[in-house]
Formats: structure tokens, sequence, C-alpha cells
């Protein structure tokens, strides 16, 4: 199975203090955990919402604005996408990050072909799958 882990922005990561050498190394380190037991497919940090844009849509049409955006608790500082066997799995790993009292989390499972049954068409699959090997070429 396959899971976002959802970090959540704080009011350090929106104001865009960078993490100290020993929390880059203590990173580095859970990382290399995750990648050696076969689990880790992607990991990234997000720059302040004041670097980014929302896009609201209506009436067919999306309206952008622009951050900074209000502290609250659906703001992503960075996420990893992970393969484990169960959520209870993903828990256990999450549980070991090197994050420091009060940071959060959120573990949300991706959906697979198979969860959408018979409308993901033959041909829709086809081209998913399609669409993620020319991705996975780049």
């Amino acid at each position: 199975m396959r899971f976002m882990v959802i970090v959540k922005a704080n009011k350090d990561s929106e104001a865009g203090v960078m993490p100290t050498t020993e929390q880059l190394a203590a990173m580095g380190k859970f990382n290399e955990e995750l990648v050696k037991a076969g689990m880790m497919e992607a990991g990234e940090g997000l720059h302040p919402t004041s670097n980014g844009a929302r896009i609201k849509y209506a009436g067919g049409r999306g309206s952008a604005s622009r951050g900074p955006f209000p502290l609250s608790g659906d703001l992503v500082a960075g996420f990893w996408l992970i393969n484990a066997k169960s959520l209870d799995e993903a828990i256990d790993w999450m549980k070991r990050a090197p994050f420091s009292d009060g940071d959060e989390v959120e573990i949300r499972q991706v959906f697979s072909a198979e969860d959408f049954g018979e409308a993901l068409t033959p041909e829709l699959r086809e081209q998913e799958e399609r669409l993620r090997a020319q991705t996975a070429k780049k």
C-alpha cells in the first residue's frame, strides 16, 4: 500500500526558517532508514505559502490568489510518499521521525487503480499506465 505522509506547517516553516544542520542530519538518517527498508518513493519539503498560490474553481473557471495564507491545520510543509504493508506499519515508522514537540504529520493512503472498480475502464487504465510510464522516464 502506498501512503502519503503530510508534514503540517507551523509558524517556523511558514516564516521560512530553515532547519539546522543537526535537524537535516537527523532527517537524512531517518530517510536513509526508509530507503534501506524499501519504503520511500519520495520525500520533499515545501517553501512557505508566501511563495505559493491557490486556485479556486467556480463556474468552470479557476481564479488564483497568491500566498501567504493564514496558518491553519490544512497547510503543508512537506511530504513523504512511502510503501508500507499497512497503515499500522506506516504509523510505526512515522512515530520514529525526528520531529520536535508540537510538530504533526498526517498519513493518508493513496488510491490504487483497483480502488476505482468498473469506473476505471480498460481505456482509462491504459491511459493511466501510459502516463505513469512516460513520467518514470524523466
